[in-house]
């Protein structure tokens, strides 16, 4: 009765004491894992890409091309993993656009870059700048915006309160980077009086010289004294409007030129590069006063590889939830104008409704058919088998986004098959009343198992090539065969 396989491991477990313990043992484990996991809206493709700059001041497009791109091209050609190189000449710099292989390990990736670069800085012609790399991934996407705004106050005080908060959201743990978009920033404008620049013989080169040179520091050295040594630091940063102002430019008539005497120095807003405007409609009047439209600041923050959108977007919001009652003013408003981590949860959390619905359902339909004990047998075998495989997921680094939650769902069918089919001959047998219940339930098992795990290998082997695709498809097949 027990010479199968399937039989003698069912004999094991039916008369093992720790049975019922590894049963709790496995769903506590996926459910951790799945506390753990990661979640996503979409699976992250790796595709290494770079931008590389190389300057070279007066060279025209076809210099440009012929002394730096052509042997550029040929040495970035020959790393392992390139798959495209975009060239662009332009007058006196010249832009590559690396991308590798999907799939390709990013930092493996980006050190064969840079070593192949360093290793070969001397193929440039002099005047040639040394080449700058700027890395680009997934993760650049931004998963948050928070956009301030408000009616009393313009853009210029808002992107000055914005650089504070972002300055603050940037000490949360797994923040990346973050982009102030919109409003003014500070700038210290020189209008130079071309009349007082004759009377005192001075020049726009100069001043620009000595503006340069004196809005730096460095260490000078050091001395000894009464066994304590003490650094010393020359000169100092510009910090204030007083400071510019009082800086000498020249000489005349052996007398100093104060860079006030010949231009007129503002401490204010500069000139915007990018514009936010935040505003309601006029069917929403929550916030509307007398206009529509108000100046605003979004903050665009960025997470690192590999973190949960959702954790840390809610990190963010309540960090922010406590400036706003100590550094951001009342008459500021932050409202979350992207929050990629909430969709994630949302969908991610839609799925697995429908997966226990699934389950659900399955387990209705066997019990009208088998009674409640067959039904029982099918709703703990689909959880216990996902929890391992939520286990799986955790070890191998995936996330929980749309695309490993469909494989599950998906996959419900196949893995409830083999429960009926086990389950529904061992109520055959119980009742035909032949056998004592555990014998009855392992020949049941004797004679279906051998079969019916040769047919599980069977969809293994049909469903298992779907984890060596390559490319753009691999991230939403592999999870699949998993």
């Amino acid at each position: 009765m027990q010479s199968g396989i399937s039989g003698k491991i069912a004999s094991m477990f039916l008369n093992s004491k720790l049975s019922i313990l590894l049963m709790v043992g496995l769903m506590i484990i996926g459910v951790y894992s799945s506390s753990l996991i990661p979640r996503e809206e979409e699976p992250q493709i790796n595709v290494p890409m770079a931008d590389i700059m190389v300057g070279y001041p007066g060279a025209s497009p076809e210099e440009v091309e012929r002394r730096v791109l052509e042997p550029l091209e040929k040495i970035i050609s020959n790393i392992k993993g390139v798959e495209h190189l975009h060239s662009t000449a332009m007058n006196g710099q010249a832009m590559i656009i690396v991308q590798f292989y999907v799939g390709e390990d990013i930092e493996r990736s980006y050190v064969k870059l840079y070593d192949e670069l360093i290793k070969n800085q001397h193929i440039f012609p002099q005047g040639v700048y040394s080449p700058i790399v700027k890395t680009r991934s997934i993760n650049d996407v931004p998963m948050l915006a928070l956009t301030l705004w408000s009616n009393k106050y313009d853009d210029f005080q808002i992107r000055q309160l914005a650089e504070e908060v972002s300055t603050e959201i940037k000490k949360i743990k797994d923040v990346s980077t973050i982009r102030e978009i919109g409003g003014r920033t500070r700038e210290l404008k020189i209008t130079l009086d071309k009349d007082k620049m004759a009377e005192n013989a001075v020049d726009a080169l100069g001043i620009m010289q000595m503006i340069q040179a004196n809005n730096g520091s460095m260490q000078s050295g050091s001395f000894v004294q009464q066994d304590q040594e003490y650094l010393l630091t020359t000169g100092q940063f510009l910090s204030t409007k007083e400071d510019v102002e009082n800086l000498v430019v020249g000489v005349n008539k052996q007398m100093p030129v104060y860079l006030k005497h010949v231009a007129q120095v503002t401490d204010g807003s500069g000139t915007a590069k990018s514009y936010v405007s935040f505003g309601y409609s006029k069917f929403n009047e929550k916030y509307a006063e007398n206009a529509s439209e108000y100046p605003a600041v979004t903050l665009s923050i960025a997470k690192v590889q590999g973190a949960d959108a959702m954790q840390i977007s809610e990190q963010i919001l309540s960090n922010v939830e406590n400036l706003q009652s100590n550094l951001i003013p009342k008459d500021v408003k932050v409202e979350v104008t992207r929050n990629y981590g909430e969709t994630a949860s949302h969908k991610v959390n839609e799925l697995l409704f429908h997966l226990g619905v699934a389950i659900v359902a399955v387990t209705a339909l066997v019990m009208l058919a088998m009674g409640w004990r067959g039904g029982l047998v099918v709703f703990l075998s689909v959880p216990l088998t996902f929890a391992l495989t939520l286990f799986s997921y955790y070890i191998l680094g995936y996330t929980l986004n749309r695309i490993t939650l469909f494989a599950l769902v998906f996959v419900v069918g196949i893995v409830v098959d083999d429960s009926i089919i086990i389950a529904e001959n061992m109520h055959r047998h119980f009742k035909m009343r032949k056998l004592p219940f555990k014998d009855a339930a392992i020949y049941a098992i004797n004679e279906v198992g051998n079969p019916t795990i040769l047919a599980t290998f069977t969809v293994i082997a049909a469903i298992l090539p779907m984890a060596f695709v390559s490319g753009m498809m691999g991230p939403y097949m592999s999870p699949m065969p998993i």
